[in-house]
């Protein structure tokens, strides 16, 4: 679905999010096979020339081999930020995690790496962890934590950029500068954006009444949605559909089952009713 996909980055694009990737979770990156994984690259490569957009590429495999040669044609199209997990096959040790991120990190010396810290690796990294990585790589520029202690991040390895969740991004902001992953922010990207401005201030008041608020949306809509168990891009796929882009397909790449017509409407209709002025 091509046009669906130029449409739904420019839809991104105009509503005021400038920092978009591909291929997390949500994007299915564990799904897609490699001619698939071009075709898209080279796509979104077309849709992120603008001049302040900041377009990052994501890679989810099973080795480093597997990680270095899509990384590699991303970086021939010419992309120079990208997003990694941890093989996941096994979980590693400290001396794998470190040769892991040489390997990887080291072959692309003039790009910057993001790493997706989630439990599927079967290894989540901690703040001490990411020190001991970042004085070995220097190009490991940023994490994306929606689990770890924020407190933990910025105590141990502060010159991180660390990307947290609705739920954690608070806490940071209290310990030093870091960055939202904004999984609402395109379907309510009005408290979105206040929530991320608020902590950039340090108005730590305005915060914590909007991370209220952010919960109290998680207990109402995002539970009912989690409540049949599927993978992440089920969710992610209809929470842009509820933001407004209708084209937005809620099926999955086999084996992995997106939503029901039926569950969404009844999701959307919940989300009309409690909250009709936040989208």
């Amino acid at each position: 679905l091509e046009d669906v996909f130029r449409r739904a980055v420019r839809w991104t694009l105009a509503a005021g999010f400038h920092h978009l990737y591909v291929f997390g979770t949500a994007g299915e990156g564990y799904a897609v096979d490699t001619p698939r994984f071009q075709d898209i690259v080279r796509v979104f490569w077309e849709e992120t020339r603008g001049p302040d957009v900041q377009p990052m590429v994501g890679v989810i495999a099973l080795s480093t081999a597997q990680f270095i040669e899509r990384l590699g044609f991303a970086h021939d199209v010419g992309f120079r930020t990208f997003q990694i997990c941890l093989p996941s096959w096994g979980a590693l040790n400290d001396a794998e995690v470190d040769t892991f991120f040489q390997d990887v990190c080291g072959t692309f010396p003039d790009s910057r790496f993001l790493h997706y810290n989630l439990g599927r690796a079967n290894r989540l990294l901690t703040g001490r962890d990411y020190r001991r990585v970042a004085d070995r790589v220097p190009n490991l520029a940023a994490t994306k934590n929606t689990l770890t202690s924020a407190a933990d991040l910025l105590r141990h390895a502060p010159d991180l950029q660390h990307f947290l969740g609705e739920r954690n991004f608070a806490e940071g902001c209290l310990y030093g500068e870091c960055s939202l992953l904004a999984s609402l922010g395109l379907t309510i990207p009005h408290r979105t954006k206040a929530y991320f401005a608020a902590g950039v201030r340090g108005d730590v008041d305005r915060l914590f009444r909007l991370h209220h608020d952010l919960l109290r949306f998680h207990q109402d809509i995002i539970e009912p949605l989690v409540a049949e168990s599927r993978i992440d891009g089920a969710y992610d796929k209809a929470l842009v559909k509820m933001g407004g882009f209708d084209e937005m397909p809620l099926r999955l790449l086999s084996p992995y089952q997106g939503l029901s017509n039926a569950h969404y409407e009844a999701v959307h209709r919940l989300f009309r009713d409690l909250y009709p002025d936040w989208s």
